[in-house]
């Protein structure tokens, strides 16, 4: 979908609300913390041979680090919402969307933070407290709007490639950037182009991602008999210590 100022402002509204939810509750906070670090080691698992593939692996670090990291966001965001209307009015129509793309898989897996956060005891996450967290929030539609998202972001990126004029607009706009205050926007847009650009094509990467994610998400939420269990157990990593 084509964003405009207030689309992107409206997702970074409902980034801020998770975090006033999370500072108001530093126990759910807590919570969320583990769960981003657990599922920063649940995607390094699920995509350890895409990590470990010369043509894979600086995507699937740029997702990694990007979009599954347990880092705090909150100086980039807060300075994307300062300058949302120059990014709006400065860069290609084509960029602005991916913008407004990865800021709505932002809100979306910060929501869906919180919520598994909600069904958890602890800070301490295993594969079987994470299966019935994610049961215990029955979002199963919503998880898979965060895989759409992720695919189209992916896809998107993907794209961008295939246009050498946005390249060029891109590094032209280094300056102007810098002085609107959008060098972080432009650093962030650039990796990722420059990433996909090195793997020669998206396509595999893409459906390999929709493939392992979707399968994962179905054999969480109808894990109900033991040996379903020990199917999601297998897709999951063990655990992640407390304040790791």
């Amino acid at each position: 979908m084509p964003f405009d100022t207030p689309a992107i402002l409206e997702q970074l509204d409902r980034v801020e609300l998770q975090r006033r939810r999370r500072k108001a509750d530093p126990d759910l906070g807590l919570r969320v913390q583990g769960v981003k670090h657990y599922q920063q080691l649940r995607f390094a698992h699920t995509y350890a041979d895409l990590l470990a593939s010369a043509r894979y692996r600086g995507a699937a670090r740029y997702f990694l680090d990007e979009l599954y990291g347990p880092q705090d966001f909150t100086e980039r965001d807060t300075q994307l919402a300062r300058v949302v209307p120059a990014t709006v009015r400065l860069f290609p129509a084509e960029i602005v969307d991916v913008v407004g793309s990865v800021v709505s898989l932002h809100a979306l897996s910060e929501e869906l933070d919180s919520a598994l956060a909600q069904q958890l005891p602890g800070a301490e996450i295993d594969a079987p407290r994470y299966l019935s967290a994610w049961q215990g929030t029955g979002q199963s539609a919503q998880r898979e709007r965060q895989i759409a998202l992720t695919l189209e972001v992916a896809s998107a990126l993907d794209a961008l490639v295939h246009k050498p004029f946005l390249r060029h607009s891109l590094r032209l706009m280094r300056g102007p950037a810098r002085a609107a205050g959008l060098g972080d926007l432009q650093q962030f847009l650039e990796r990722g182009f420059d990433t996909f650009c090195s793997m020669r094509g998206a396509d595999e990467f893409v459906a390999l991602i929709g493939r392992r994610e979707r399968l994962l998400a179905a054999t969480l939420f109808e894990a109900g008999s033991v040996a379903q269990q020990q199917a999601a157990f297998a897709l999951l990593p063990s655990q992640t210590p407390t304040g790791a």
